[in-house]
């Protein structure tokens, strides 16, 4: 049995191509989020031999044992789940010459202050290989939408303003656009 994910439509333009006409896109609208203790109560459910406290647990140690391996430069492969491999962002260094005006070559020219940024990719395992035709989808208005006729019908009315600002709701207790 499939199961249907929900998405809305949003128009867009191309970055790269900004005097191109605007596209509409899809969103998926998500239901919510899972935390490690929900995610942990559903696998406990699950007939699982090992409680939620237990399972809570051996995730936030795998966590930390993860970030340890990657500070020591290694990847780490975690079966079906999928691989983190740590990955650095750098400046790029141009050829420059020295206080003799000697030429410095841009390998040269680099140093570790060139380096900005230390990131983890993630690459799904088998187990997560999700695949379009594993899913059914039903539009449904964006929350932008969902959020302005709910504020009208509060307020008796039978249209919605969407210019009006979102005040009590904010994209994460949405679940989404």
């Amino acid at each position: 049995m499939k199961t249907t994910l929900k998405y809305s439509l949003h128009m867009q333009k191309n970055p790269a191509h900004p005097d191109e006409p605007e596209k509409a896109y899809a969103s998926l609208q998500l239901n919510g989020v899972l935390d490690i203790n929900a995610l942990a109560a559903h696998m406990a459910d699950h007939n699982s031999i090992y409680t939620k406290g237990t399972i809570v647990g051996v995730i936030t140690d795998m966590c930390h044992c993860i970030k340890e391996a990657i500070t020591e430069g290694n990847a780490v492969t975690l079966g079906d789940l999928g691989r983190f491999t740590p990955s650095i962002n750098s400046e790029g260094a141009l050829a420059t010459t020295d206080q003799d005006g000697n030429p410095v070559t841009a390998m040269e020219a680099f140093t570790e202050a060139n380096i900005k940024q230390v990131n983890v990719n993630y690459e799904l395992g088998a187990g997560l290989d999700f695949r379009r035709d594993d899913f059914d989808f039903e539009f449904t208005t964006s929350r932008k939408a969902q959020a302005a006729a709910k504020r009208a019908q509060k307020k008796g009315q039978s249209s919605a303003d969407w210019s009006e600002p979102e005040t009590s709701e904010t994209p994460e207790e949405e679940g989404g656009e």
